[in-house]
């Protein structure tokens, strides 16, 4: 016969770890990977962008081009880039699985350096991304 505070003991220890694997089990969704938290149905893969040309905190000419590429992007007008808050015209081509984005630096632009600022909206804020890069630009 077991002896009544043991199984008072034994009860506990097993009550408490039973509540410990329920709430690892219902919190395990939270906070990482791509479904986000809870595992919804509503996930997105954020933008990734990549390869800048010129190379950061390169000297170039004003009105000289740049590029880069946009992965995880599903229609080329949700990016929009500015140089020193200025709007830039861009153009896109689809290249599986990504975007090579092309735009030149403003003609405006001289001595200084600008960043070049990449935006790509999406519909749930948590999936934007932005991104970006400095180049110096010389007379």
């Amino acid at each position: 016969m077991i002896n009544p505070r043991l199984r008072a003991m034994f009860l506990i220890i097993c009550l408490s770890g039973l509540t410990a694997a329920e709430a690892t089990e219902h919190h395990s969704g939270h906070g990482g990977g791509q479904m986000g938290g809870g595992g919804s149905r509503s996930a997105c893969l954020k933008a990734r962008l990549e390869k800048f040309l010129p190379a950061p905190l390169a000297t170039v000419a004003p009105g000289s081009p740049f590029s880069f590429y946009a992965f995880n992007v599903d229609n080329p007008e949700q990016i929009s880039v500015t140089v020193k808050k200025i709007p830039v015209e861009i153009s896109t081509e689809y290249k599986e699985p990504f975007f090579v984005v092309r735009g030149k630096l403003p003609e405006s632009l001289t001595n200084t350096a600008a960043r070049i600022d990449i935006k790509v909206k999406a519909k749930s804020p948590h999936c934007e991304a932005e991104k970006g890069w400095l180049v110096k630009i010389a007379e």
